[in-house]
């Protein structure tokens, strides 16, 4: 009998999607799952590609239907539970394996795992993917890291699977051990500051100027026609047209106000503060999930404190439209900036030699952020690779200076107003902070040495490095 080319283990809705997306495209697959009769109700929904399939009922059955070196995606709850499989799976496996996480995993839990495996004859990649379900089933962006070898051995599979953006396969190999999943976290952390901004901008719309829905969903749609062309945006017209099958109203006016999040943009915002590299819109929006989570207190605290009047100072017309789709724009520019600028920080800190044109290239479709705008910055970081930052690549530096007074007049307007727009406040800060030549952090400095004695450096610099306080500075 002819072995498969991969293995899946678990068999819920990603994985399953995932398995016909690989038996689909012309691959050989095993499937397992810790259930026997989940396994056998995939198997008999798989229509014409069953010939494609080989379902298993035991590990051991499962292991020996792939082809040596085995490639083997495990596909359920991240965490412990992926730990518990490889350990199953481990007496079963030879020289050479390889274990693929392809869960939403923590990065560092990953590189664990690398080491782990590190004195044995296996191997491990840490495999991000992004699309959601549709994705799975259709054409995911796909981020790997692990060993070059380990990528090769799965590369035809992976690049037959993957989404497809004017030809070129979105999937890349990124680097060693956590690389793709620390991409695909850094992903998820744009991906909240993008859909955070999309939100405040319908708030403005909503609360602001008094439009239903059905006018904001109309207005989204012309602006995906134009530079905020993506897969948010498209999916924000749509939801937004949408009516409740119960109420016959708009279906976003009856869904509760509350965000859940599973961790990734949370992460995405610790790993910057540990590297030192500011990613305040990401950090403003995994805040304003938090802050959305906590529906009583905020209905008590309105009792306290009265609802504000939202009225927009700025009448609704040509102008307004133009400014407010500008300002989203800038303040995208910033959340992306944010976000390759951490990744560049720790392909230097984990020595993974992160590529960032080919990341946004692997972006441009079959993920969530997939949008016109990657085109232009896998384009930006091609022209200039070494740039210390986005915004100050030739093309997006012309972007910034054309959108950034939209989105400064959106924001004083929007607080004016008594609308919170963090995550927009935040990408326009980031902005003001980056371009100053001389901060504020002088006084810091002073500050830090009056009750700490830390020191300072100098403008002259004069090797003096502490100030005259006198015997009002601390001796602690």
């Amino acid at each position: 009998m002819e072995k498969a080319e991969i293995g899946l283990i678990g068999l819920a809705v990603m994985g399953s999607n995932l398995a016909l997306n690989i038996a689909e495209k012309g691959n050989k697959i095993a499937v397992f799952n810790r259930t026997p009769e989940k396994t056998d109700e995939f198997y008999e929904s798989a229509g014409d590609l069953k010939k494609q399939i080989v379902p298993c009922k035991t590990i051991e059955e499962f292991v020996e239907a792939i082809r040596p070196p085995r490639p083997i995606i495990i596909m359920i709850k991240a965490g412990e539970p992926v730990d518990q499989q490889m350990e199953l799976l481990r007496p079963y496996l030879s020289k050479g394996d390889i274990m693929i996480d392809a869960g939403n995993a923590n990065f560092r839990d990953t590189i664990a795992r690398f080491d782990r495996l590190k004195d044995t004859d296996l191997t491990f990649i840490g495999m991000g993917v992004s699309g959601g379900e549709e994705g799975a089933r259709h054409g995911p962006s796909i981020m790997v890291g692990g060993t070059e070898d380990s990528w090769k051995r799965v590369e035809k599979v992976l690049t037959s699977i993957a989404a497809k953006y004017k030809g070129d396969p979105c999937v890349a190999w990124l680097g060693n051990d956590g690389a793709g999943h620390f991409v695909k976290t850094i992903h998820n952390g744009i991906e909240y500051a993008d859909m955070q901004m999309i939100a405040e901008i319908y708030g403005i719309f909503r609360d602001g100027l008094g439009k239903s829905s059905t006018d904001i969903s109309k207005i989204f749609g012309q602006w995906n026609k134009g530079r905020l062309n993506s897969y948010l945006i498209e999916i924000s017209e749509k939801v937004l047209a949408a009516t409740d099958p119960i109420s016959k109203g708009s279906m976003v006016d009856m869904i509760l106000d509350k965000a859940g999040q599973k961790g990734t943009g949370k992460w995405s915002a610790i790993e910057a503060q540990n590297m030192g590299i500011p990613a305040t819109a990401i950090e403003a929006a995994v805040a304003a999930r938090s802050i959305s989570s906590m529906k009583g207190e905020r209905e008590a605290a309105e009792k306290i404190f009265g609802k504000p009047e939202y009225k927009f100072p700025i009448a609704y017309g040509p102008d307004l439209d133009k400014d407010l789709e500008l300002a989203l724009f800038a303040a995208k520019i910033g959340a992306y900036a944010q976000g390759f600028a951490v990744m560049a920080e720790a392909s230097r800190e984990f020595k993974w030699s992160l590529p960032m044109p080919t990341i946004a290239k692997i972006w441009r479709d079959g993920c969530i952020i997939r949008s016109q705008f990657l085109d232009e910055i896998t384009s930006a970081f091609t022209k200039a690779p070494d740039a210390a930052n986005l915004i100050v690549t030739p093309a997006f530096s012309e972007m910034v200076k054309e959108s950034i007074p939209a989105l400064r007049r959106v924001v004083t307007a929007a607080l004016q107003a008594g609308l919170p727009v963090p995550a927009l406040t935040s990408a326009l800060t980031y902005f003001d902070a980056y371009r100053q030549g001389r901060g504020t952090a002088n006084l810091i400095q002073a500050q830090r040495d009056f009750f700490g004695a830390h020191g300072f450096d100098r403008l002259d610099g004069k090797d003096f490095h502490h100030g005259p306080w006198g015997s009002g500075a601390a001796t602690f």
